[in-house]
């Protein structure tokens, strides 16, 4: 028997799927099988239920560990490292008949990986409004700017997914109903701790064009396109307090 033959085997029997080969029966009838499958498919949904704390606190801890174990039993864990477990979860709860009453959930799960991403990603020296204050105003828009590798940003388009995770994450009392449309929200890590903040639609669209190396006046040129009104040097400043660009020559190797 190849060994990945047997990986496979044991795997889906852990999970509960049939397997119908003879080995995997006999395995299967060992008193302690069931124990140590119980164990793997608790270490899916702990490792879940840490990930995505927000979405837990939503739904309640019954109706979360619930939903996980059908997670993990349909994308159980690849490795070992289930700290960046549960990259696809978000769009699983999209699809999860039991969350249509909750639309937003998908939404507010997506940040959750969002944290856990800027989390986990690479360190790097971001610039600061200095670096701005160096650059000759002839090239600066020539210029380009990178998003931090810790920076993540997400839209919601019909739902304030962003005020619910934020009001959840920081333990805030809603003292008034939220305005039920579309929000944004920026996640940045230029030190040691992850921080958050609203991000405008003009943001969103500054950042994808600094992530595809477009120079400064291309980024700025999306991000009115994008939004019209927008005060473009109160972003910018927003973008470089957050920590949330790098020149050029920073990336991370």
């Amino acid at each position: 028997m190849q060994l990945s033959a047997f990986q496979d085997g044991l795997s889906a029997a852990l999970l509960g799927h049939a397997v119908h080969v003879p080995w995997v029966s006999a395995l299967e009838s060992q008193p302690g099988f069931a124990v140590y499958s119980n164990t793997v498919l608790k270490g899916g949904i702990d490792a879940l239920q840490a990930n995505y704390r927000t979405v837990c606190q939503l739904v309640g801890e019954d109706w979360f560990r619930a939903a996980a174990a059908v997670y993990v039993r349909a994308q159980p864990p690849a490795d070992g490292l289930l700290m960046d477990y549960g990259v696809g979860f978000a769009d699983f709860l999209a699809g999860f008949a039991p969350a249509a009453e909750l639309p937003y959930l998908h939404a507010v799960a997506r940040l959750d990986r969002c944290w856990t991403e800027c989390h986990l990603a690479a360190d790097a020296t971001a610039v600061g409004r200095d670096w701005l204050a160096q650059q000759a105003p002839d090239t600066l828009p020539l210029a380009q700017l990178l998003p931090h590798p810790a920076a993540r940003w997400a839209w919601c388009e019909e739902h304030p997914a962003y005020a619910l995770w934020q009001s959840h994450r920081e333990g805030l009392a809603l003292t008034e109903p939220l305005e039920w449309t579309g929000d944004g929200a920026l996640l940045t890590r230029p030190r040691a701790e992850v921080t958050w903040r609203p991000l405008s639609r003009a943001g969103m669209a500054f950042l994808d064009a600094c992530a595809h190396s477009q120079t400064l006046e291309a980024a700025a040129t999306s991000a009115l396109d994008a939004e019209p009104t927008a005060d473009f040097a109160a972003l910018i400043s927003t973008l470089l307090d957050a920590g949330a660009l790098i020149p050029t020559d920073s990336r991370p190797g």
